[in-house]
Parts: structure tokens; sequence; C-alpha cells
């Protein structure tokens, strides 16, 4: 039987829940914005209204207000943030226990063995599409699809409080014309690795060569060609109480211009992260890395592990390869966030070992085996007993960060 996978995206997020809170940013253009006193003074989130003057998110208040003058600057308020969208998933719990969030604002619904019970999977979107703007105020956008690749571009297709069905019928006729941007995971550098090769459209990419995609992206080449022709079998992951995505972020010292800082940072940043991981009995699924540079501008991009992992290696790896893919150097970077999720409990992984992985299989053996050894000594003498090299000599303040 087919699978029926929704993408429920939130509409305009922060902006809608500081609506539904105050109703007074209902009939004028607003934009939630972090504070401009302490240099984050960029927009976060921006209503409709405040859409038609091509604000756009990350871009600096000051850039906002001159497209808008009348623009209205709402702070924002985390803390109902993650209760709207707490309430949110219970009610997407109405109809599955079979949900993965992905974000603050967007989760995953598998509700195949659902449909007996409510309906087809556009039935069901439906109810929860009315549910949501009745019990809270706010709007969705929900995606219906075969997979969870699809469904997220449905979700993304028609907005906002919109239900759009990608099923294997229509899939070729609302797919392949969008760019090929539009895919998950596919970000800026990407984008336009692809555009060079003559691919501009998810259509162009689904009949390219598979070879040549591999042969330029490597095993990723692999996956955007399963992707784009919807072969997507990745299952939904609900998550368990202990599991959460766990995030390491700096601020530094100067502006960062050379991408040996940038790996210098990546690796401190995901070491922490790692040893969190194997504390938690927990390895992650994804890793993602934002990017804020010395304008305020703010990219986020993230991308699937192979395998669920919990070495500071394979993260830093995965994070360094986005980092790489998606900054222009000509644009200095003051914070790097690195962020590790979709995780599962190390005791339910089961490691699939071929005699062509011999060599990887041994490798990840050596990375679990470092990293024990330096937690241990760490444990006993303190996180100074063992530095990388590569940190003693940096002058973008990681050691001063350590000492905190």
């Amino acid at each position: 039987m087919s699978r029926v996978i929704l993408h429920c995206d939130c509409n305009s997020f922060f902006a809608s829940v500081e609506t539904a809170l105050n109703p007074a940013y209902k009939n004028v253009p607003m934009a939630v914005c972090g504070s401009e006193s302490d240099r984050h003074g960029i927009v976060l989130a921006k209503n409709e209204l405040a859409k038609k003057y091509n604000i756009q998110t990350a871009e600096t208040v000051y850039s906002a207000k001159r497209k808008c003058p009348t623009l209205v600057i709402a702070e924002p308020h985390y803390e109902e943030y993650k209760k709207y969208s707490r309430a949110v998933n219970r009610i997407y719990a109405r109809y599955t226990d079979m949900i993965e969030p992905f974000g603050i604002d967007e989760s995953w619904l598998d509700v195949t063995a659902s449909k007996r019970i409510f309906g087809s999977g556009l039935e069901i979107a439906e109810r929860i599409r009315k549910e949501v703007r009745e019990e809270l105020g706010i709007t969705v956008s929900i995606g219906v699809s075969f997979n969870k690749v699809f469904a997220k571009l449905g979700s993304d297709y028609k907005k906002p409080d919109a239900v759009t069905v990608i099923d294997e019928e229509n899939y070729k006729n609302i797919v392949f014309p969008l760019p090929v941007s539009d895919l998950l995971f596919v970000g800026k550098k990407t984008s336009e690795a692809l555009i060079s090769m003559g691919i501009k459209t998810i259509g162009a990419l689904s009949s390219a060569s598979e070879a040549l995609l591999c042969a330029r992206f490597g095993k990723m080449g692999e996956m955007l060609h399963r992707y784009s022709n919807g072969l997507d079998d990745s299952p939904v992951c609900p998550e368990s109480e202990d599991s959460k995505s766990i995030s390491n972020g700096l601020t530094f010292r100067r502006d960062l211009t050379a991408l040996e800082d940038c790996r210098v940072a990546i690796d401190y940043l995901t070491e922490q992260l790692a040893n969190k991981m194997k504390k938690q009995g927990q390895m992650c699924r994804t890793v993602s890395i934002t990017i804020k540079d010395n304008l305020l501008k703010t990219v986020q991009r993230q991308r699937p592990t192979e395998s669920p992992t919990d070495t500071s290696r394979d993260v830093a790896s995965l994070a360094f390869s986005i980092l790489k893919d998606e900054w222009h150097c000509d644009y200095p970077i003051r914070m790097i966030t690195v962020t590790v999720s979709n995780l599962v409990r190390r005791d339910s992984v089961t490691e699939q070992m071929s005699f062509f992985d011999e060599t990887k299989v041994e490798q990840r053996e050596k990375d679990k085996k470092r990293d024990n050894a330096i937690d241990n000594i760490r444990q006993k003498f303190g996180v100074e007993a063992i530095v990388n090299g590569a940190v003693l000599v940096s002058d973008i303040g990681i050691r001063e960060e350590k000492k905190k």
C-alpha cells in the first residue's frame, strides 16, 4: 500500500503567534525582529502585509524600514513559540502518533494507518488545517504525498492556509517544472552547481545521468537523483521524549575570512556535540549549520548523515562540507552554530557492515575510540587537559570560550 505522508508548515510562524497574542498586528505590516542594541537587529519573520513590501527574512531592521516606513516591529517571545509548537503538534497527534518535527514550525506525519478512521490524506489535512486555524488562531500549509520529499514540496507549493496533493498521478506535472532549488537539501551553492550543468528544474534533475551527478557531488548526487524522481523511502521517525536536537554555537572575537579558521571552529563545536550525544546515549541522523555574516545575514542549511552517528569526525566533516557549499567568502563570518537533530537512541541502531565498507567501519571505530579517550581524560583532569593544537594557536576566541 502506498504511504500517505503529510508535511505541515505553520505560515510565518513567529509573526502569526505574535498576531494571535496581539490582534492589533493583524491589519498592519509587521515583522518580528531581534534586538537592534545587541547587534541582532534582523528580521526573523514577517506577516503577509509586510511581504508585499518585499521584506526578507534576515535583512536588517534598517533595510526593512526603508522599504516600509510604517513597519511595526515586534520583539520575539520564544517561550510562546514553543508553547504554540507543542499545541500544534498535539492537534497532529489526534490523527497519528507518527510525527517527526522538522524545526519548531514544521512536522512530517505518516497517516497511512489513519485513513481507515479519518478518511483520505486530503481529508485529514483539511481537518488539521481547520482545527489549527480555529483553535490557535494561526494557519498551516500542508503537503500530501507518498513520500517525505514531495510532501515538503507540497506544503511550500501554495501558501498560506492551503493544502496541496502531490500523488503518483500528478507529481510530474507539479514537481518537474519547479526550480531545482526547491528540492529538499538543495542549498544555494548546490543549486548554482546544478544550473551550471544545465539542470535548472527538478524535472531536468530527474532525467540527468546519475553517474554524472555522483561524479560531481559524490554520495549526495545519488540522493538528489532519487529525491527528484520521488524515490524517497525514508520513514517518518517520531521523536522520543529525550530525542531533541542539540546545538552549539560561538560568536567569534574577530570575523572569519578563511576556511582554515572555520574548520577550527567547527571541529571545536562538534567535539562538544559528540560528547553530549554520547552522554545521552544518542546518535544523529541530520546535521545543520547556521552561519551569520558580518552584515547579520543568516544562512541555515542541513543534510542527512549516511547513517546514524555520534562521532565528532562525522559531524564535523558534514558541517564543514555544508559551509564550503553555502558560504560566499566575500562575507566574513561572525557566528557559526552547528546542530545535530533527528536523534535516535544508540541501542536502537543496528549498523549494516559489508566487506566493501570494511575501511569505513574501521575508521569509525577508531574515531569512537579517539573521542572516548579524550572524554575520559577531560573528565579526570579537566577540559584543559587535552586541547586541539589548532585551538591553541587560534585567535578567534575559542580559548576564552573554553575557560567560561
